[in-house]
């Protein structure tokens, strides 16, 4: 990833006294937090740089979904299509939608070398394709509604090798085996949530380390980290955020530092992502002019984000 992303030259002791540290460091004046990272969404898929401006266009808006991959390239999801294309906009990877199915949720690539995919429409699956565009996997999903659109969203693969898939109108996270057997649901309309008057629809579901799982809930605009029993463990909204920057939460990613970064997708205000530490504060925001459906962080004040992103 260094290879990618120029590297901002610091001096010694910012190299030390960086952002996340910081509060260990009585005598160190705090950094500022600031991010480059890649953005699918409504008006610009793409990469913004530190200082806030366009680093790259796909040239293409509305994207769904989208990483990028260690060697620079883009593998990105539009509703049609899922491409990994390079720097140069060269196409390397396409899977286009079968034609049983209305649209695409979401991709991402596996460490074996092939694509998730889900689909959504008259029959949602989740499936593997390989480096040729050939399914290799195709499990039927149980999205308990018709409504295509609201189907799923953000499926990722264990490390069990099962699937975590968040459901909208079920207000369940379901974790499928790849024969299509749900073993495991966290739900997400619990009374201390709002029940289902709340909406917390789960859109964005992020399995931990310690087994947590951490979810944005769009219409609930809220983010909630759920223990392996389903109970709630940590949580953000806007009742405990002082700017409010909650609106239709889409995206997100648990950074290694422990912070979490969250897409405000539906936002009409200045605030389009932003940053909470463990304690819940902001400790970073992008004011910039493009909604983010999905986001990834891709480097801190210079520094690359290291290991496989959660998001």
């Amino acid at each position: 990833m260094h290879s990618v992303f120029t590297m901002l030259r610091l001096p010694i002791a910012l190299l030390v006294c960086v952002a996340a540290s910081c509060h260990t460091i009585p005598a160190c004046a705090q950094e500022a937090i600031k991010h480059s990272f890649f953005i699918a969404g409504p008006s610009f898929t793409g990469i913004i740089d530190e200082d806030g401006n366009e680093a790259w266009n796909a040239g293409r808006a509305g994207a769904r979904d989208g990483f990028v991959l260690p060697n620079g390239n883009l593998l990105i999801a539009w509703a049609d299509e899922v491409v990994e294309m390079q720097r140069d906009k060269s196409v390397v990877f396409r899977y286009q939608k079968s034609p049983q199915n209305s649209e695409i949720g979401t991709a991402e690539r596996l460490e074996n070398g092939n694509t998730l995919i889900t689909e959504l429409g008259a029959k949602p699956r989740l499936i593997e394709v390989d480096s040729q565009g050939k399914v290799v996997v195709d499990v039927a999903l149980q999205p308990e509604t018709d409504n295509a659109h609201m189907q799923t969203r953000m499926a990722r693969k264990l490390a069990n090798g099962n699937y975590l898939v968040p459901h909208l109108l079920a207000f369940q996270i379901k974790e499928y085996t790849p024969a299509g057997e749900v073993i495991r649901s966290i739900a997400t309309d619990l009374d201390e949530l709002g029940g289902r008057a709340a909406e917390n629809w789960p859109f964005t579901a992020i399995r931990l380390s310690n087994g947590n799982t951490l979810v944005n809930l769009t219409h609930g605009n809220k983010t909630v980290e759920f223990d392996r029993d389903g109970k709630v463990a940590w949580e953000v909204s806007n009742a405990t955020l002082p700017d409010k920057p909650f609106a239709d939460p889409c995206g997100g990613q648990r950074l290694p530092n422990g912070n979490t970064v969250i897409a405000s997708y539906g936002s009409q205000k200045a605030i389009k992502a932003f940053e909470v530490d463990r304690q819940g504060k902001m400790v970073w925001k992008y004011e910039g002019k493009h909604n983010i459906h999905e986001i990834q962080v891709l480097t801190t004040n210079g520094h690359a984000i290291e290991g496989s992103p959660l998001k």
